[in-house]
């Protein structure tokens, strides 16, 4: 049986960067706030990502970095107004760590790290006297709408004028992050979207010395691009990874979504490969005209072309004989090197999740609209974009406007 129910002010579901969040704006506000997440310890993904070297935000021009939030982005747009790039770069300082911007444009803490910066915030919330249970997972409703919280000693029943919930999106399950969450708001009758992988890698059968030999290696300086069925054609650029399974890496994850949809849609689709994107064709065809009688057309790529290792192996695995020994047209193929993919890799390996709550079950202020004093925010909305500090800094903003809208609620 359930203990008593215990009357809280607010409570937040999930301890991922949303979630804290949300518990420091109440908390500052003088609330006192319960944060209840099921792991030992909170704040995995956000760790996870400090291996990468922890991606806050994005320096670009702002109008640029609201669209990259794609259909999406008008409906997030007064929170991300509400809290921008420039807002999360302050509170980041605010905490005494110091950000720079690297030369894509990306923001970075100094020392590219996220323990000590979570280290602070922790400190910081337990200071304001924030409430964290760790080990405490959530499990749904009782049938008068209170919060059912499974503890490591017993079923909690909890009653809160306010919660948040912040439980992420359905990828990385071993750090938090696994959606079984979506069953149960669907069971509420809360509008929902089925999860899918975003900024995932692709699955490709590779020939055996791939795996044996290229696996794990990077594509340096490389373009990607498709063309999706609206006629819209995606390009990234940067560094690619050659995987067992297939691809992955920073240029693919920006074009996932798009490829994503294709292979919905039409069962598979075809990447285009960029090996070279400083050198246009002419210049290729310059490079393959020196070769000389006795240079092999090996030598001849890997010299005159820069198609070096990892990028040499990626050619020849795409590239039919008579291909090869049509020189006159390596040059565009280099710059255009087809590849078919028809899988995504599984969820739970994707870097985010497209799918959750459908914004059109809250309201603008991100509460739900059957659930008075109920908010939802971060990846558990259905929205989706790509790696950059766009997913990161659309957490903190959706948590910055929920919390407000609460505390602007409490003042009237």
């Amino acid at each position: 049986m359930p203990d008593s129910v215990t009357h809280l002010a607010a409570v937040v579901i999930g301890g991922g960067p949303a979630g804290l969040m949300v518990a420091e704006q109440l908390s500052k506000a003088g609330m006192i706030v319960d944060v209840y997440d099921a792991m030992p310890t909170v704040g995995r993904k956000f760790l996870r990502a400090g291996i990468g070297g922890l991606n806050l935000t994005h320096n670009e021009n702002w109008q640029d970095f609201v669209g990259r939030y794609g259909d999406k982005a008008n409906i997030l747009r007064p929170a991300l107004d509400a809290f921008t790039a420039n807002d999360l770069r302050a509170w980041v300082a605010g905490l005494g760590v110091e950000t720079f911007v690297g030369s894509s444009g990306r923001v970075f803490p100094l020392e590219k790290k996220a323990a000590p910066l979570l280290r602070r915030w922790l400190s910081r919330l337990r200071e304001n006297g924030v409430r964290i249970h760790s080990r405490h997972r959530w499990m749904g409703w009782n049938d008068r709408g209170e919060l059912l919280i499974h503890s490591p000693e017993s079923l909690l029943t909890i009653k809160a004028k306010h919660c948040f919930f912040a439980m992420g999106g359905g990828s990385w399950s071993a750090l938090g992050s696994d959606g079984y969450w979506l069953a149960r708001f669907k069971d509420r009758g809360v509008p929902c979207q089925a999860f899918r992988p975003s900024n995932c890698g692709f699955e490709y059968s590779w020939p055996a010395d791939i795996k044996t030999q290229h696996s794990g290696e990077p594509l340096k300086s490389i373009a990607v691009s498709i063309r999706d069925a609206k006629g819209i054609d995606w390009r990234q650029r940067g560094d690619a990874v050659i995987a067992s399974y297939g691809i992955e890496g920073g240029p693919v994850y920006g074009i996932s979504a798009a490829m994503r949809d294709a292979i919905e849609q039409d069962g598979h689709c075809t990447m285009y490969w960029d090996l070279d994107p400083d050198k246009s064709i002419e210049k290729l065809q310059q490079a393959l005209a020196k070769r000389r009688p006795k240079d092999s057309l090996v030598n001849v790529l890997r010299k005159q072309c820069g198609l070096n290792g990892s990028k040499l192996a990626l050619f020849k695995a795409l590239t039919r004989k008579e291909q090869m020994a049509d020189i006159d047209a390596l040059p565009a193929l280099i710059k255009h090197l087809p590849q078919t993919f028809s899988a995504t890799r599984e969820i739970d390996e994707a870097i985010s999740t497209d799918g959750g709550i459908c914004f059109t079950a809250v309201d603008d202020k991100l509460m739900l609209k059957q659930m008075p004093n109920t908010y939802c925010v971060g990846e558990m909305l259905d929205w989706e974009a790509p790696t950059g500090g766009y997913l990161l800094t659309a957490c903190f903003a959706t948590a910055v406007w929920a919390a407000k809208a609460a505390l602007a609620g409490e003042a009237n």
